[in-house]
Protein backbone atom coordinates (compact mmCIF):
# COMPACT_ATOMS: atom_id res chain seq x y z
CA UNK A 1 0.00 0.00 0.00
CA UNK A 2 1.18 3.46 -0.85
CA UNK A 3 2.48 5.45 1.76
CA UNK A 4 1.16 8.81 3.37
CA UNK A 5 2.12 11.88 1.57
CA UNK A 6 3.89 13.77 3.42
CA UNK A 7 3.91 17.75 3.34
CA UNK A 8 6.67 19.31 2.13
CA UNK A 9 6.00 22.84 3.45
CA UNK A 10 3.07 24.20 5.49
CA UNK A 11 2.29 27.84 5.47
CA UNK A 12 0.70 29.78 9.01
CA UNK A 13 -2.39 32.19 8.59
CA UNK A 14 -1.10 33.84 11.67
CA UNK A 15 2.74 35.31 10.61
CA UNK A 16 2.43 38.02 8.09
CA UNK A 17 3.71 36.72 4.63
CA UNK A 18 6.83 38.83 4.40
CA UNK A 19 8.33 37.20 7.58
CA UNK A 20 7.78 33.36 6.58
CA UNK A 21 11.00 32.42 5.35
CA UNK A 22 9.47 29.72 2.94
CA UNK A 23 7.47 32.28 0.84
CA UNK A 24 9.38 34.56 -1.84
CA UNK A 25 7.47 36.99 -4.05
CA UNK A 26 10.39 37.84 -6.78
CA UNK A 27 12.50 35.04 -9.15
CA UNK A 28 16.28 34.98 -8.35
CA UNK A 29 18.55 32.09 -9.28
CA UNK A 30 20.28 32.71 -5.58
CA UNK A 31 16.82 32.60 -3.53
CA UNK A 32 18.08 29.74 -0.99
CA UNK A 33 16.31 26.56 -1.46
CA UNK A 34 13.57 25.61 1.53
CA UNK A 35 13.46 21.37 1.24
CA UNK A 36 14.49 18.44 -1.23
CA UNK A 37 12.11 16.61 -3.36
CA UNK A 38 13.17 13.38 -4.59
CA UNK A 39 11.91 12.75 -8.65
CA UNK A 40 9.22 10.15 -8.46
CA UNK A 41 7.55 11.75 -5.09
CA UNK A 42 4.50 13.11 -4.46
CA UNK A 43 4.13 15.84 -1.91
CA UNK A 44 1.66 18.39 -0.84
CA UNK A 45 2.72 21.90 -0.93
CA UNK A 46 0.86 24.60 1.21
CA UNK A 47 0.47 28.02 0.06
CA UNK A 48 -1.34 31.40 1.11
CA UNK A 49 -3.37 32.94 -1.41
CA UNK A 50 -1.62 35.31 -3.96
CA UNK A 51 -2.22 38.37 -1.95
CA UNK A 52 -0.45 36.98 1.28
CA UNK A 53 -3.61 37.24 3.24
CA UNK A 54 -4.38 41.06 2.54
CA UNK A 55 -7.74 40.68 1.31
CA UNK A 56 -10.59 39.46 3.94
CA UNK A 57 -14.18 37.78 3.99
CA UNK A 58 -16.15 40.83 4.44
CA UNK A 59 -18.72 42.77 2.67
CA UNK A 60 -16.08 45.83 1.77
CA UNK A 61 -14.33 46.15 -0.99
CA UNK A 62 -11.78 48.63 0.51
CA UNK A 63 -9.02 46.32 1.03
CA UNK A 64 -8.88 45.23 -2.79
CA UNK A 65 -8.75 48.93 -3.35
CA UNK A 66 -5.80 49.84 -0.84
CA UNK A 67 -3.83 46.65 -1.59
CA UNK A 68 -0.30 46.89 -2.17
CA UNK A 69 0.52 45.26 -5.29
CA UNK A 70 4.42 45.32 -4.64
CA UNK A 71 3.33 42.68 -1.83
CA UNK A 72 1.62 40.51 -3.91
CA UNK A 73 1.86 36.59 -5.41
CA UNK A 74 3.51 34.69 -2.73
CA UNK A 75 5.05 31.45 -3.73
CA UNK A 76 5.83 28.55 -1.40
CA UNK A 77 9.66 27.78 -2.28
CA UNK A 78 11.74 27.29 -3.85
CA UNK A 79 12.19 23.43 -3.65
CA UNK A 80 15.24 21.36 -4.71
CA UNK A 81 14.67 18.46 -7.44
CA UNK A 82 17.40 16.06 -6.24
CA UNK A 83 19.57 15.45 -9.44
CA UNK A 84 18.02 18.07 -11.77
CA UNK A 85 20.41 20.42 -13.98
CA UNK A 86 20.24 22.95 -16.72
CA UNK A 87 18.78 21.56 -19.81
CA UNK A 88 16.45 18.37 -17.74
CA UNK A 89 12.73 18.94 -18.07
CA UNK A 90 10.72 19.15 -14.66
CA UNK A 91 7.41 17.57 -14.80
CA UNK A 92 4.90 18.83 -12.52
CA UNK A 93 1.92 16.77 -12.34
CA UNK A 94 -0.54 18.19 -10.15
CA UNK A 95 -2.47 15.24 -8.73
CA UNK A 96 -4.93 17.56 -6.61
CA UNK A 97 -5.93 20.86 -4.97
CA UNK A 98 -8.00 21.54 -2.02
CA UNK A 99 -8.74 24.90 0.04
CA UNK A 100 -7.62 24.26 3.43
CA UNK A 101 -10.81 23.00 5.42
CA UNK A 102 -10.68 25.91 7.99
CA UNK A 103 -10.77 28.79 5.09
CA UNK A 104 -13.42 27.42 2.73
CA UNK A 105 -13.81 30.31 1.08
CA UNK A 106 -12.48 32.29 -1.48
CA UNK A 107 -12.27 35.98 -3.82
CA UNK A 108 -12.40 37.89 -7.19
CA UNK A 109 -11.79 41.31 -7.77
CA UNK A 110 -11.88 44.15 -9.71
CA UNK A 111 -8.27 46.66 -8.98
CA UNK A 112 -9.10 49.83 -9.03
CA UNK A 113 -7.95 51.45 -12.42
CA UNK A 114 -5.15 53.51 -10.58
CA UNK A 115 -3.75 50.35 -8.71
CA UNK A 116 -3.30 47.73 -11.05
CA UNK A 117 -6.41 48.21 -13.08
CA UNK A 118 -7.86 45.04 -15.46
CA UNK A 119 -8.87 44.25 -19.03
CA UNK A 120 -11.62 46.55 -19.13
CA UNK A 121 -10.34 49.09 -16.67
CA UNK A 122 -11.35 52.00 -18.78
CA UNK A 123 -15.24 51.00 -18.28
CA UNK A 124 -15.17 49.32 -14.22
CA UNK A 125 -12.48 52.18 -12.72
CA UNK A 126 -13.14 51.28 -9.15
CA UNK A 127 -12.45 48.41 -7.19
CA UNK A 128 -14.80 46.28 -6.35
CA UNK A 129 -15.32 42.31 -4.84
CA UNK A 130 -17.31 39.10 -4.58
CA UNK A 131 -16.28 36.79 -2.02
CA UNK A 132 -17.14 32.84 -2.91
CA UNK A 133 -17.98 29.90 -0.52
CA UNK A 134 -16.48 26.33 -1.31
CA UNK A 135 -18.73 23.33 -1.42
CA UNK A 136 -17.13 20.44 -3.04
CA UNK A 137 -16.53 21.37 -6.77
CA UNK A 138 -19.17 23.76 -6.76
CA UNK A 139 -19.35 27.62 -5.07
CA UNK A 140 -21.60 30.34 -4.86
CA UNK A 141 -21.27 34.27 -3.41
CA UNK A 142 -23.65 36.55 -1.74
CA UNK A 143 -22.27 39.19 -3.93
CA UNK A 144 -22.93 37.36 -7.48
CA UNK A 145 -26.12 34.89 -6.50
CA UNK A 146 -27.79 33.22 -8.98
CA UNK A 147 -24.64 31.43 -10.01
CA UNK A 148 -22.16 28.66 -9.16
CA UNK A 149 -19.02 28.32 -11.50
CA UNK A 150 -16.67 25.62 -10.01
CA UNK A 151 -13.68 24.14 -11.04
CA UNK A 152 -10.63 23.91 -8.72
CA UNK A 153 -8.04 25.18 -11.37
CA UNK A 154 6.63 41.54 -17.68
CA UNK A 155 7.45 43.65 -14.70
CA UNK A 156 10.96 45.59 -14.48
CA UNK A 157 12.48 44.41 -10.82
CA UNK A 158 10.79 46.47 -8.14
CA UNK A 159 12.83 46.80 -4.81
CA UNK A 160 10.06 47.60 -2.39
CA UNK A 161 8.16 45.01 -0.66
CA UNK A 162 10.85 42.61 -2.26
CA UNK A 163 10.65 38.69 -0.07
CA UNK A 164 13.52 36.87 -0.59
CA UNK A 165 12.61 33.31 1.54
CA UNK A 166 15.01 32.54 3.67
CA UNK A 167 18.33 34.82 2.39
CA UNK A 168 20.59 36.81 4.51
CA UNK A 169 20.44 40.54 4.44
CA UNK A 170 22.99 40.98 2.08
CA UNK A 171 21.65 38.65 -0.45
CA UNK A 172 18.23 40.04 0.12
CA UNK A 173 19.35 43.06 -1.27
CA UNK A 174 21.06 41.56 -4.36
CA UNK A 175 17.76 40.04 -4.65
CA UNK A 176 15.93 42.88 -3.93
CA UNK A 177 17.77 45.23 -6.83
CA UNK A 178 17.66 42.18 -9.30
CA UNK A 179 14.82 39.78 -8.98
CA UNK A 180 12.25 39.21 -11.56
CA UNK A 181 8.61 39.97 -10.36
CA UNK A 182 6.40 36.62 -10.07
CA UNK A 183 3.31 38.29 -11.36
CA UNK A 184 3.87 37.41 -15.02
CA UNK A 185 4.20 34.58 -17.01
CA UNK A 186 7.81 33.66 -18.39
CA UNK A 187 8.58 32.09 -21.74
CA UNK A 188 12.05 30.45 -19.82
CA UNK A 189 10.38 28.70 -16.68
CA UNK A 190 6.65 29.24 -16.78
CA UNK A 191 6.31 32.05 -14.04
CA UNK A 192 2.84 32.52 -13.32
CA UNK A 193 0.82 30.50 -15.33
CA UNK A 194 -2.91 31.14 -14.80
CA UNK A 195 -4.19 28.64 -17.20
CA UNK A 196 -7.53 26.69 -15.76
CA UNK A 197 -6.72 23.65 -18.07
CA UNK A 198 -3.70 23.66 -15.56
CA UNK A 199 -5.45 21.63 -12.61
CA UNK A 200 -5.81 18.35 -11.06
CA UNK A 201 -4.86 15.42 -13.43
CA UNK A 202 -2.58 17.91 -15.71
CA UNK A 203 1.33 17.11 -16.51
CA UNK A 204 3.27 20.45 -17.16
CA UNK A 205 6.89 20.17 -18.56
CA UNK A 206 9.26 23.48 -17.41
CA UNK A 207 12.33 23.77 -18.58
CA UNK A 208 15.05 23.79 -15.82
CA UNK A 209 17.92 26.62 -16.13
CA UNK A 210 19.54 26.21 -12.81
CA UNK A 211 21.00 23.36 -10.89
CA UNK A 212 18.30 21.29 -8.25
CA UNK A 213 15.44 23.65 -10.87
CA UNK A 214 14.54 25.85 -7.48
CA UNK A 215 10.18 25.08 -8.34
CA UNK A 216 7.55 27.41 -6.55
CA UNK A 217 4.39 27.13 -6.24
CA UNK A 218 1.41 29.40 -5.50
CA UNK A 219 -1.68 31.57 -6.38
CA UNK A 220 -4.26 28.58 -6.27
CA UNK A 221 -7.51 29.23 -8.34
CA UNK A 222 -11.23 27.51 -7.13
CA UNK A 223 -12.18 28.76 -10.62
CA UNK A 224 -11.19 31.04 -13.78
CA UNK A 225 -12.53 31.45 -17.11
CA UNK A 226 -9.91 32.06 -19.87
CA UNK A 227 -8.06 35.24 -19.82
CA UNK A 228 -9.00 35.88 -16.07
CA UNK A 229 -10.30 39.15 -17.47
CA UNK A 230 -10.20 41.59 -14.12
CA UNK A 231 -7.01 40.61 -13.48
CA UNK A 232 -8.23 39.61 -9.92
CA UNK A 233 -10.38 37.67 -11.37
CA UNK A 234 -10.08 34.03 -10.63
CA UNK A 235 -11.59 32.68 -7.48
CA UNK A 236 -8.28 33.15 -5.31
CA UNK A 237 -8.00 30.78 -2.96
CA UNK A 238 -5.35 29.51 0.06
CA UNK A 239 -5.26 25.89 -0.35
CA UNK A 240 -2.98 22.58 -0.73
CA UNK A 241 -1.61 21.32 -3.85
CA UNK A 242 -0.60 17.39 -4.07
CA UNK A 243 2.03 17.20 -6.82
CA UNK A 244 4.17 14.39 -8.22
CA UNK A 245 7.29 15.18 -9.71
CA UNK A 246 9.48 13.64 -12.63
CA UNK A 247 12.49 14.37 -14.74
CA UNK A 248 13.64 13.70 -17.98
CA UNK A 249 17.22 14.33 -18.67
CA UNK A 250 18.63 16.10 -21.41
CA UNK A 251 15.10 16.61 -22.19
CA UNK A 252 15.29 20.51 -23.73
CA UNK A 253 17.28 19.52 -25.91
CA UNK A 254 16.23 15.97 -26.94
CA UNK A 255 12.34 16.76 -26.82
CA UNK A 256 13.03 20.45 -28.79
CA UNK A 257 11.27 22.17 -25.56
CA UNK A 258 12.43 25.89 -24.51
CA UNK A 259 9.33 27.09 -22.70
CA UNK A 260 6.56 25.50 -21.16
CA UNK A 261 4.09 22.85 -22.38
CA UNK A 262 1.33 20.97 -20.80
CA UNK A 263 -1.73 18.09 -21.02
CA UNK A 264 -4.49 18.73 -19.36
CA UNK A 265 -6.36 16.71 -16.85
CA UNK A 266 -9.19 14.84 -17.59
CA UNK A 267 -11.03 17.27 -14.93
CA UNK A 268 -13.11 19.74 -16.61
CA UNK A 269 -16.43 21.08 -16.38
CA UNK A 270 -18.99 19.14 -18.17
CA UNK A 271 -20.90 21.58 -20.43
CA UNK A 272 -22.43 20.10 -24.12
CA UNK A 273 -20.99 22.23 -27.03
CA UNK A 274 -24.87 23.42 -27.16
CA UNK A 275 -24.86 24.86 -23.48
CA UNK A 276 -22.51 27.82 -24.32
CA UNK A 277 -24.18 31.13 -25.15
CA UNK A 278 -20.80 32.07 -27.43
CA UNK A 279 -20.40 36.37 -28.21
CA UNK A 280 -18.02 37.29 -31.16
CA UNK A 281 -16.01 40.47 -31.09
CA UNK A 282 -14.00 42.12 -33.74
CA UNK A 283 -11.47 44.33 -33.92
CA UNK A 284 -13.83 47.20 -33.82
CA UNK A 285 -13.57 49.04 -30.58
CA UNK A 286 -17.06 50.94 -28.65
CA UNK A 287 -16.43 54.21 -30.83
CA UNK A 288 -16.02 52.78 -34.27
CA UNK A 289 -12.37 52.76 -34.94
CA UNK A 290 -10.94 49.44 -36.77
CA UNK A 291 -7.90 48.22 -34.83
CA UNK A 292 -6.10 45.90 -37.98
CA UNK A 293 -6.24 42.26 -36.78
CA UNK A 294 -6.35 43.20 -32.81
CA UNK A 295 -6.92 40.52 -31.01
CA UNK A 296 -7.07 42.06 -27.52
CA UNK A 297 -9.45 45.22 -28.95
CA UNK A 298 -11.42 42.01 -30.41
CA UNK A 299 -11.64 39.75 -27.26
CA UNK A 300 -12.07 43.15 -24.85
CA UNK A 301 -15.48 44.06 -27.23
CA UNK A 302 -16.87 40.23 -26.52
CA UNK A 303 -16.36 40.50 -22.77
CA UNK A 304 -18.38 43.77 -22.97
CA UNK A 305 -20.79 42.47 -24.88
CA UNK A 306 -21.34 39.55 -22.60
CA UNK A 307 -21.54 42.16 -19.88
CA UNK A 308 -24.62 43.79 -21.48
CA UNK A 309 -26.04 40.86 -22.04
CA UNK A 310 -26.03 39.67 -18.44
CA UNK A 311 -27.36 43.40 -17.21
CA UNK A 312 -30.48 42.36 -18.33
CA UNK A 313 -30.99 39.01 -15.76
CA UNK A 314 -30.06 41.97 -13.12
CA UNK A 315 -26.75 41.77 -12.95
CA UNK A 316 -24.69 45.01 -12.01
CA UNK A 317 -21.89 45.97 -14.48
CA UNK A 318 -18.90 44.99 -12.04
CA UNK A 319 -20.72 41.75 -11.30
CA UNK A 320 -20.96 40.54 -14.74
CA UNK A 321 -17.78 41.93 -14.88
CA UNK A 322 -16.22 38.82 -12.34
CA UNK A 323 -17.94 36.13 -13.16
CA UNK A 324 -16.90 36.31 -16.80
CA UNK A 325 -13.49 36.17 -14.93
CA UNK A 326 -14.39 33.34 -12.41
CA UNK A 327 -16.54 31.41 -14.28
CA UNK A 328 -15.33 28.36 -16.65
CA UNK A 329 -16.07 30.54 -19.66
CA UNK A 330 -14.39 29.17 -22.89
CA UNK A 331 -12.28 32.36 -24.68
CA UNK A 332 -10.43 31.89 -28.87
CA UNK A 333 -9.53 33.47 -31.93
CA UNK A 334 -11.90 32.24 -33.95
CA UNK A 335 -10.05 34.45 -37.05
CA UNK A 336 -7.02 36.21 -37.19
CA UNK A 337 -6.49 36.01 -41.19
CA UNK A 338 -9.33 37.93 -42.79
CA UNK A 339 -8.00 41.54 -42.49
CA UNK A 340 -8.78 43.94 -41.49
CA UNK A 341 -10.84 42.73 -38.49
CA UNK A 342 -9.82 39.86 -35.78
CA UNK A 343 -12.73 37.59 -34.57
CA UNK A 344 -12.83 36.13 -31.33
CA UNK A 345 -15.64 34.46 -29.14
CA UNK A 346 -16.16 33.86 -25.77
CA UNK A 347 -18.36 30.91 -25.20
CA UNK A 348 -20.45 31.21 -21.74
CA UNK A 349 -21.98 28.32 -20.09
CA UNK A 350 -25.63 28.62 -19.02
CA UNK A 351 -25.62 25.96 -16.93
CA UNK A 352 -23.73 27.92 -14.09
CA UNK A 353 -26.65 30.17 -13.56
CA UNK A 354 -29.96 29.18 -11.52
CA UNK A 355 -32.61 30.79 -14.02
CA UNK A 356 -32.44 30.34 -17.94
CA UNK A 357 -30.47 32.88 -19.84
CA UNK A 358 -31.16 31.66 -23.26
CA UNK A 359 -32.22 34.16 -26.20
CA UNK A 360 -35.21 32.63 -26.22
CA UNK A 361 -35.71 33.08 -22.21
CA UNK A 362 -38.27 35.41 -20.91
CA UNK A 363 -37.03 38.36 -19.52
CA UNK A 364 -37.18 38.34 -16.01
CA UNK A 365 -35.41 40.74 -14.00
CA UNK A 366 -33.92 39.91 -10.91
CA UNK A 367 -32.40 41.22 -7.87
CA UNK A 368 -29.24 39.21 -7.82
CA UNK A 369 -27.78 41.67 -4.47
CA UNK A 370 -24.99 43.68 -4.96
CA UNK A 371 -20.57 43.38 -4.54
CA UNK A 372 -18.88 45.88 -2.26
CA UNK A 373 -18.10 48.73 -4.95
CA UNK A 374 -14.81 51.00 -3.72
CA UNK A 375 -16.28 54.86 -3.79
CA UNK A 376 -11.94 55.66 -4.82
CA UNK A 377 -11.34 57.54 -1.64
CA UNK A 378 -8.53 55.74 0.44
Amino acid sequence: MPGKIRTAQSVSFDVPASEQPYLHNRWHPDIPNIASIKPGETVKIECLDWTGGQIKNNDSADDIRDAVLTKFHYLTGPFEIEGSEPGDLLVVNITDIQPFDHSPWGFSGIFARENGGGFLDRHYPKAAKAIWDFDGIYCTSRHIPGSHPGQVVALAPYEENSHAGKAGDNLKAKIAREGARTIPGRPEHGGNVDINNISRGSKTYLPVHVPGAKFSVGDLHFSQGDGEISFCGAIEMAGVITINFGLIKNGMRERAIMSPVFRPGEVAPLFGPSRYLTFEGFSVDESGKQHFLDATIAYRQACLRAIEYLKQFGYSGEQAYMLLSCAPIKGSIAGIVDVPNACTTLGLPMDIFEFDISVEAKRIKRSPGSCPVSDGST
